[in-house]
């Protein structure tokens, strides 16, 4: 990715923080594939267009499936690395929305949604159930629909806990999937291997400036994607 390709991919950046609009498929950081990460060439942007020697310091505090898209928050600062971590862990304080593409519709036009999930590494997947179970963590996000296809919904959700996999799991518990998400009931994978699952927008206090900030990121070029896009506007 050449620099003026990662730019316009940037949503925000000041003196502590760079947040990036993730493509699916991209990885946020490094995993047992060894592939080049997203992480990676946020490094190489800030080593080329500022100059810099070195080791670069990039901070990570969260993640993204590698299939869905959107918000990506990195910082470039320990002390902002720090108190975004904080700001992660408290509920509430970091504010979410999803949109995602269902084949189905969840009971209801909206709703609060509460789970536990639990984790199974091995399959790297979460279990949703109402019930709690020993080593389940409470999950919980709301939603709204938006629009409708011929084949297809969307689905507006504001994910109140960030668990793994949560709105995969919960949505499937609920008989709705994401459209090429076949790990969690969809019938068909997408070309590339993405699914319909986008982080559209994050709201959250600067850590340094005490500041508001909110980053709304498009979804990616794709007609179904598109067709909402303009369905909404």
């Amino acid at each position: 990715m050449t620099i003026d390709e990662f730019r316009n991919r940037i949503l925000y950046e000041d003196n502590h923080l760079l947040i990036i609009n993730k493509l699916p498929g991209d990885l946020v950081q490094g995993d047992q594939s060894g592939d080049v990460t997203l992480a990676d060439e946020a490094r190489t942007y800030l080593k080329e267009a500022y100059g810099k020697e070195g080791n670069i310091f990039l901070g990570i505090p969260h993640r993204l499936d590698r299939p869905t898209s959107g918000v990506v928050i990195y910082t470039k600062t320990e002390k902002a690395l720090k108190r975004m971590h904080a700001l992660f862990r408290a509920e509430g304080a970091v504010e979410k929305i999803y949109w995602a593409v269902v084949d189905s519709l969840p009971l209801g036009d909206e709703g609060l949604v509460v789970h536990y999930l639990t984790r199974n590494r091995v399959k790297n997947r979460s279990y949703a159930t109402v019930e709690e179970k020993r080593g389940s963590q409470l999950a919980k996000l709301s939603y709204t629909i938006k629009g409708a296809s011929k084949a297809f919904y969307l689905l507006e959700i504001e994910l109140i806990t960030g668990r793994h996999h949560q709105i995969r799991a919960q949505l499937n518990a609920l008989g709705s999937s994401i459209k090429g998400d076949l790990k969690y009931g969809s019938r068909r994978s997408n070309k590339g291997g993405g699914i319909h699952l986008h982080a559209r927008q994050v709201s959250f206090i600067h850590p340094v400036r005490q500041e508001r900030v909110t980053v709304i990121a498009p979804p990616p070029k794709d007609p179904l994607w598109d067709y909402f896009v303009t369905l909404l506007s």
